[in-house]
């Protein structure tokens, strides 16, 4: 007689404090805020069912519509950037499964979130209603233009990669808020770019680190 092991579903809330603890928390993400978010989020409820026990891993994950969930880290990194205390609207361009816009939303009171894919698009929103994310807004548009409607922003995240900076993003930036975006070329060296525009609607720039992204496409949604 033969016997099967029937293999326990994974402790989920247990594998995300690990990650919040060994991957952000242990590294440069030390603020609170990001932290308690990064530790709040089911980033298993935003990856394929196949890939749940793989959720809270520091590594990107593929996706439907041959797209990435970017890895924990990023993630917590660029919203530790982009947010600033008092922060209230945030943007978040690239939207892809939702999670990136899930964790603004433990921490802002609005996030409006642009897709240009819309079968991913419309699976976030889906999602994102399920787990009770009633401050996210998801919107199938062209990341270039963002979402003017909503500007201006406190903080915005670029989850993919233009040659430059979009113009109409930094528009859309509130004085006093950021904005953070992977630039480059596909393929070539892409740096993680912060920019903060002051009271008088004058900007900064400055480089964070080298990272590695999808490329961020113009054009109409499809």
């Amino acid at each position: 007689m033969s016997f099967r092991t029937r293999r326990s579903p994974p402790d989920f809330d247990t594998l995300r404090a690990a990650m919040v603890a060994r991957h952000l928390a242990a590294r440069d993400v030390d603020d609170p805020r990001v932290l308690r978010a990064m530790g709040t989020v089911p980033r298993h409820e935003f990856t394929p069912p196949d890939l749940a026990h793989r959720a809270y891993e520091d590594a990107p994950l593929p996706m439907q519509a041959d797209q990435t969930l970017s890895q924990p880290y990023i993630v917590a990194r660029m919203t530790q950037l982009a947010v600033g205390p008092g922060a209230r609207r945030a943007l978040d361009v690239g939207g892809g499964s939702g999670y990136q816009a899930a964790v603004l939303a433990e921490l802002v009171d609005w996030v409006d979130s642009v897709e240009r894919i819309r079968e991913l698009a419309d699976t976030a929103r889906e999602r994102l209603a399920r787990l009770g994310y009633s401050n996210v807004h998801v919107h199938c548009a062209d990341g270039f233009l963002g979402w003017p409607a909503g500007a201006p922003y406190d903080a915005i995240i670029v989850a993919c990669a233009p040659p430059q900076v979009p113009p109409a993003l930094v528009e859309q930036l509130a004085p006093g808020g950021r904005l953070v975006v992977p630039v480059g070329p596909e393929g070539a060296a892409q740096e993680l770019v912060v920019i903060e525009k002051a009271a008088d609607g004058s900007t900064s720039r400055r480089t964070d680190a080298p990272v590695r992204f999808v490329p961020m496409l113009p054009g109409d949604p499809v």
